[in-house]
C-alpha cells in the first residue's frame, strides 16, 4: 500500500466484497495503475504485468479470485467504481495450511481516508478466520508509514525485516515482515 494511503473514517457508501471473474477488467486497470504509480509498494512491476499479457493476467486473477485457496477483495463506491483491492492466499502445504498472506493492497488516491483500506484488511481477516487459519502475514516497504500504521491498527506486529527485498531503479528497499495472529 502506498505511503500516503492512511485511512481514517468509515464511509457507509463504500462496499467491500469478494471479486469475481466479471470484475477482472476494472481490477486489471486498478492493478496497473497501482504498479505504475507506486512501484516501491509491490513485488510485481508495471512492465512485467504488461509483458505477461492480458490472457495470462486474467488466468492468474481467476485462480486468485476462486475462493478455494485464495480470494481477491474489492472496495466499491456507491456508483460501483472499484477504488481499492487486496488479495489473500492460503499457504498450500500440509505443514503451512494454518497461515495465509495478504498481497496487492492498494487504494486509489481519490478514495484514501474513506475507510476502504481498513475494510479491505477486515475482509481478508474475516476470510482467514472462516478458513480456520491461525495467522495472516504481509510485507510492507520500510518507510511506508501510513501502511505500517494501518496494519498495526488491524493488529499486525513486526516479526522481521528483509534487507533488499526489492530492487528499484533508485536502489534496494527493505521490507518489514508482519503477522496478525487470529
Amino acid at each position: 500500500m502506498p505511503e500516503n494511503a492512511e485511512t481514517t473514517q468509515q464511509v457507509p457508501e463504500l462496499r467491500v466484497r469478494h471479486l469475481t471473474i466479471d470484475d477482472f477488467p476494472p481490477w486489471q486497470s486498478l492493478r496497473l495503475r497501482a504498479l505504475r504509480d507506486h512501484p516501491d509498494a509491490f513485488g510485481s512491476s508495471y512492465e512485467d504485468e504488461l509483458a505477461s499479457g492480458s490472457a495470462e493476467r486474467r488466468g492468474r486473477f481467476e485462480t486468485s479470485a476462486s475462493g478455494e485457496m485464495s480470494a481477491v477483495f474489492g472496495a466499491f463506491t456507491a456508483d460501483g467504481g472499484l477504488v481499492g483491492t487486496a488479495g489473500f492466499v492460503r499457504s498450500p502445504g500440509a505443514k503451512v495450511r494454518h497461515k495465509g498472506s495478504l498481497w496487492g493492497m492498494y487504494v486509489a488516491p481519490e478514495a484514501r481516508g474513506t475507510g476502504a483500506a481498513t475494510q479491505l484488511v477486515a475482509g481478508v481477516l474475516a476470510t482467514a478466520r472462516q478458513w480456520g487459519l491461525e495467522q495472516v502475514q504481509l510485507s510492507v516497504v520500510v518507510g511506508n508509514t501510513a501502511a505500517h500504521r494501518l496494519y498495526e491498527r488491524a493488529g499486525f506486529v513486526i516479526f522481521g525485516q528483509e534487507r533488499h527485498a526489492l530492487h528499484l531503479p533508485d536502489g534496494p528497499c527493505d521490507e518489514l515482515l508482519m503477522v496478525r495472529w487470529l
